[in-house]
């Protein structure tokens, strides 16, 4: 029997917050924070996991970062929003509710802003919240550590890519094993 805050692939979806390229620029660990997220993203794939992908007012914050961008298939349709928190889009809402997952696995930028909003809304709204904290950032480390603190008080729960996509695993005879843990090495 799992723990309750175990995730749970038949419950899991993954939302990526933001990952734009305008802010490739000012946030200093832009590229790392965008090549952990593309290896949880093609740890979803494989597991074939819902993945949500939203854009901040992508006219002037660009589309999504390309290492994300090009893992995705064509027909797959990014959110555009302009509330900080992806819950004030109805499109976010109405695809998370299409997917039937009650637990959220979160990252994106920047984590102080639209990732903290979208994390208090989603538990808000009875989601359990799993946050990927190697794959959140913000222009400034305080901002970060303060959205984290903030995010962990509020009951989000910390994460990371490996901790997460093992989870979902749960056994090394898992039949994506072996795939996940090429992503991870």
């Amino acid at each position: 029997m799992l723990h309750p805050k175990v995730l749970d692939k038949e419950k899991t979806a993954l939302v990526i917050v933001d990952l734009q390229e305008a802010f490739r620029s000012p946030i200093n660990d832009f590229a790392q924070i965008a090549a952990r997220i593309s290896i949880a993203v093609r740890g979803f794939q494989t597991l074939n996991l819902p993945i949500i992908i939203t854009e901040q007012y992508p006219k002037g914050l660009g589309r999504t970062a390309e290492e994300i961008l090009f893992l995705m298939p064509p027909e797959f349709e990014f959110i555009e929003k302009s509330a900080f928190s992806s819950c004030g889009a109805s499109a976010f809402t109405d695809k998370l509710t299409a997917t039937g997952a009650s637990q959220i696995v979160l990252c994106g930028l920047e984590a102080h802003v639209c990732v903290n909003q979208t994390a208090h809304d989603l538990l808000n709204e009875n989601f359990e919240v799993h946050l990927l904290t190697d794959c959140v950032s913000s222009r400034f480390s305080h901002d970060r550590e303060a959205a984290l603190k903030k995010m962990q008080g509020s009951g989000v729960v910390s994460s990371s890519v490996e901790m997460a996509l093992f989870e979902l695993m749960r056994d090394s005879r898992h039949e994506q094993f072996k795939e996940v843990q090429n992503l991870i090495r």
